[in-house]
């Protein structure tokens, strides 16, 4: 028998490798423990204590009875917890921390700044009276929308917080001050609906509670609270529309850092502003081709504007997009786009909610990540207003036409927000299933559109492409008129002219794209996080080579959650390479 000998050197040096990997491992368990410790105790004293609200949103039933009070002792506590929080996340250093936890730890860090900016530099809380009323109404909304508990105690929640509504609107009294002309308009505009949604809707989702004395004290405070918003909306329009005469624009510095705490995104306001034009060229060259397949004999404007007049009845558009959907889930899974959960139920397709139909034209509304019981999701589209003359009616309905009814169903829900949201399990950390990032979430949404089509979902038919381009030069156009109007280079004017001119869309839709802009500066993110994931998805593909799949890389995208496209790379590469 043969034998071999052991150098007992060799021997000890190998157990002596083997001890020290096995500490290292140890000591960076230990460090990600501690990390997530440390991130527990954020989303606990300050990222759900001073927004109970998101609370209940993603599932913790905890703050169901409080609501934020916008004091100005609460804003100041809150700032003063951030920069806490901040300086311990800072000094937790990313040595010894995995992959995965170490971009957890610059995520906290990202929204915390993110949430310093807004509170000390953009000061919405001191300029915009539309987030004191949608928030809260928002606040009950989630209370009511979903039956994650027996509807009586669920009022009993909603009896709660509708007690602090007077509270919240005193303090929008204390801190408006000078707020830009179009905020006050535009919440003078939702507030009519606002103000239904309680008179109506509230009551109407708790018929079946039989408790007499519970619903007593549920119409008493109901009616306060629609008092109270009453008054409010009396107090913007006789007092503060006269003087509201504040500038909404962030400036180039501000708009910048916005950039980079809430997407991770630090290329110069020139080099995006080029990017964001290249890509709008890129469109409108998109449709001229497209348009010679459809009738080379008419004008690209033309084909879009009569291609724009295939609209349904507005009784008739959450109907078509219950058809759309199904056909769009087959697809995907037979052409192994992207793997779908198989018990996942479709969402409720159903009318926006009032007090978010002044700025949007459809949405998709999760269950928050730990919500543990009621799991609808819904697909909300805003029908126009049953009060419209016809012209006005009809020209809303042009958003609505066949091909922008196919995109807005891949973007909202397959392969879109909803597929996103169904990946939900397998994002791999507590941060991340909370922090999402508006570049990743819309980004992806944006980028099924074209995906979709370019695996040829719809046969290839140019009316679609049409309808997909459209859409795209409407992102196109939010990104280039947020960064124009925040840093002073185009008129609130000048913002709808380029919606209709560069963008081709309707006036109707131009000037609500216009008004969002002034409150929401960088939804650019649409585009600039569709640019990063066609980015990424190149780069994957040449990493993988010939182990390449189209379904494996989304699949491997959604697992991540949804940090900025950075982070992901960082994942799915193994580096820091550009994003755009």
């Amino acid at each position: 028998m043969k034998t071999f000998a052991v150098c007992p050197q060799k021997n000890m040096t190998w157990r002596i490798l083997f001890i020290f990997a096995f500490a290292g491992a140890l000591f960076a368990q230990n460090r990600d423990a501690d990390f997530r410790q440390l991130a527990d105790r954020f989303f606990d004293q300050v990222y759900y204590r001073y927004d109970p609200i998101q609370g209940t949103s993603d599932g913790f039933h905890q703050y169901d009875t409080q609501l934020p009070s916008y004091s100005r002792a609460e804003i100041q506590g809150e700032i003063a917890a951030l920069k806490k929080f901040e300086a311990e996340v800072e000094a937790f250093s990313p040595k010894g921390l995995s992959t995965d936890t170490a971009i957890d730890r610059e995520l906290v860090l990202s929204r915390i700044r993110s949430k310093l900016l807004n509170l000390q530099s953009v000061r919405d809380w001191e300029k915009n009276p539309d987030i004191y009323s949608s928030n809260l109404t928002y606040g009950i909304f989630v209370i009511m929308s979903r039956n994650f508990a027996p509807p009586a105690d669920r009022l009993k929640s909603l009896i709660a917080r509708e007690k602090l509504i007077p509270r919240l609107l005193s303090s929008a009294r204390q801190n408006l001050s000078n707020p830009p002309q179009i905020y006050t308009q535009v919440a003078i505009e939702q507030l009519p609906g606002i103000v239904s949604f309680f008179q109506k809707d509230v009551p109407s989702a708790f018929r079946a509670v039989n408790d007499r004395q519970l619903m007593a004290e549920f119409h008493q405070t109901n009616q306060a609270s629609i008092a109270a918003l009453t008054s409010y909306q009396t107090y913007l329009q006789k007092e503060v529309l006269p003087r509201s005469h504040g500038d909404f624009r962030l400036g180039a510095d501000t708009f910048s850092k916005k950039l980079q705490y809430d997407e991770m995104v630090d290329t110069p306001l020139d080099r995006l502003l080029a990017i964001g034009f290249e890509d709008l060229r890129r469109n409108q060259a998109a449709v001229r081709q497209v348009a010679k397949q459809i009738d080379p004999k008419r004008t690209p404007s033309q084909i879009v504007a009569g291609l724009e007049k295939d609209f349904p009845p507005p009784n008739q558009l959450l109907q078509r997009f219950r058809d759309v959907l199904g056909g769009l889930r087959a697809y995907i899974n037979e052409h192994h786009i992207v793997s779908i959960p198989p018990a996942a139920p479709p969402p409720i397709v159903q009318e926006t909610p009032p007090f978010a139909r002044a700025l949007t034209f459809a949405s998709m509304d999760t269950p928050g990540a730990y919500e543990k019981v009621a799991k609808e999701a819904f697909f909300n589209v805003t029908l126009p207003d049953p009060g419209w003359p016809k012209t006005r009616t009809d020209s809303y309905m042009e958003m609505f036409n066949r091909g922008t009814i196919v995109s807005t169903a891949v973007h909202e829900v397959y392969p879109g927000h909803y597929v996103q949201f169904l990946w939900m399990p397998k994002v791999p950390s507590k941060v991340r299933k909370l922090l999402w990032v508006s570049s990743n979430v819309e980004g992806w949404a944006h980028y099924c559109e074209q995906m979709m089509l370019d695996e040829g979902y719809g046969n290839h038919d140019p009316k679609l492409r049409i309808g997909q381009i459209e859409d795209a030069l409407l992102r196109d156009a939010r990104y280039i008129v947020g960064i124009e109007m925040h840093t002073g280079k185009m008129t609130f004017d000048q913002g709808v002219d380029f919606f209709v001119k560069e963008g081709y869309q309707s006036h109707e839709t131009a000037l609500k794209e216009t008004k969002r802009g002034t409150s929401d500066p960088t939804y650019l993110y649409y585009t600039l996080g569709k640019l990063e994931i066609l980015k990424l998805r190149e780069d994957y593909k040449k990493l993988k080579g010939s182990q390449y799949s189209l379904e494996e890389f989304h699949n491997a995208f959604l697992a991540q959650g949804g940090p900025p496209v950075k982070l992901v790379r960082r994942a799915l590469l193994g580096n820091d390479s550009p994003a755009l």
